[in-house]
């Protein structure tokens, strides 16, 4: 008697030919997402790879009140100019008439005092950093009246010397917990790394899906560059994305005339121009020098590098949130992007800054539709280095 064949034996899996159709779907759908996330962030040949700055992180910072921004010194009034009748001669009267009209003479006034010269402005620059700094005649920031309306003229960036005040803070890193969702759940983890040494600086951010010792995409993005009176200068932005068995890298530079995009492509630069991973330092410079642009109501302009296109983002400042995170309550300012000219397959990523813990962004909302999304919150108090 022959004997009955159970329902496992037709399972695919105990068939090599079934286990290798299962393969073989698996590795066709993770290519074709792969190509997916091409065709709609853009990739291109990398160059020189970027040599990473290295540095430690020996405290986590703190909730405080809001820094307080550099006062800038008012200009001195100028003092108003005295009239006085001329002394005539003994021979003379006490005054003359001529045409009808009394002569008199304006007494000069004494020069004005010479200011004593900022002992920051004795410090020398370094050739190299004042060899790459941009000419950029004004900020490329603009905002509104909070009442709404239509856009103001660009708001001029902050006085030269608020700007060399100003108090960079030191290498911090934030760490992110991940949540979301594309085509079913997502978890997983994020970093962004800010970076000084000197006038040079580094943003580096990571993302990975799933678990980090079997992520199912990797996704990094650095920028360097220099600081200056107009915040953050990229000179060079290096993208890199894994899925699965595919590696992709691109990069961009900077110029102050024209940015050169991936597969040698360029683009007509604009001032203030940033990119994916220096947005977010460059919107926390502009908060903690001009902390007035944070306000309910105000829209700002930011020109931003993409793979494929240098363009205007425009962002619009919500309101107050207090959000919970693992470490105690954080008042945050919400600031919500609102595109120009927005295609439905790019993503876009509201933002949440906190004041007390110097304007950095404690959550990220990197968003394609309502379905499609991923959640950035900050997993512990921010972690900073020695200063320098």
């Amino acid at each position: 008697m022959a004997r009955a064949l159970t329902p496992a034996a037709h399972s695919p899996l105990r068939r090599p030919l079934g286990v290798a159709v299962l393969i073989g779907v698996t590795i066709a759908h993770l290519w074709l997402t792969d190509e997916l996330l091409e065709d709609r962030l853009g990739f291109g040949a990398q160059r020189d790879a970027m040599r990473r700055i290295e540095v430690s992180y020996v405290r986590e910072l703190a909730v405080a009140p809001p820094p307080v921004p550099a006062a800038v010194p008012p200009k001195p009034r100028p003092r108003p100019r005295r009239a006085a009748v001329a002394k005539a001669p003994a021979s003379a009267p006490a005054s003359s008439v001529l045409d009808g009209a009394i002569i008199v003479k304006v007494e000069p006034l004494p020069p004005p005092p010479v200011a004593a010269p900022s002992p920051l402005a004795e410090q020398p620059v370094p050739p190299q950093a004042a060899a790459s700094q941009p000419e950029v005649a004004s900020s490329s920031i603009a905002a509104s009246a909070p009442s709404g309306g239509a856009l103001a003229a660009a708001t001029p960036s902050p006085p030269a010397s608020a700007a060399a005040a100003f108090d960079w803070p030191p290498s911090t890193r934030l760490s992110y917990v991940m949540t979301g969702n594309y085509r079913g759940e997502v978890q997983g983890s994020a970093t962004v790394e800010w970076i000084r040494v000197g006038l040079r600086y580094q943003v580096h951010m990571e993302a990975i899906v799933g678990a980090s010792f079997a992520p199912v995409l990797v996704r990094r993005a650095s920028s360097e560059g220099e600081l200056g009176d107009n915040g953050l200068t990229p000179r060079r932005f290096e993208g890199e994305q894994r899925v699965a068995f595919k590696s992709r890298r691109w990069a961009m530079s900077f110029d102050p005339e024209r940015v050169r995009l991936p597969e040698g492509r360029e683009a007509p630069s604009l001032p203030g121009v940033q990119d994916e991973a220096s947005l977010f330092v460059q919107l926390t410079w502009l908060f903690t020098t001009q902390p007035q642009m944070l306000q309910a109501g105000r829209h700002i302009e930011v020109p931003l590098a993409l793979p494929r296109r240098v363009e205007v983002w425009q962002y619009d400042v919500i309101g107050q949130e207090t959000l919970q995170m693992p470490f105690g309550e954080v008042s945050t300012m919400h600031v919500k992007p609102r595109r120009l000219a927005k295609s439905s397959t790019e993503l876009t990523a509201q933002m949440w800054f906190a004041p007390g813990l110097q304007y950095l962004p404690v959550r990220i909302l990197v968003q394609q539709d309502a379905d499609t999304f991923i959640d950035l919150q900050l997993q512990r108090a921010p972690q900073q280095a020695a200063e320098r």
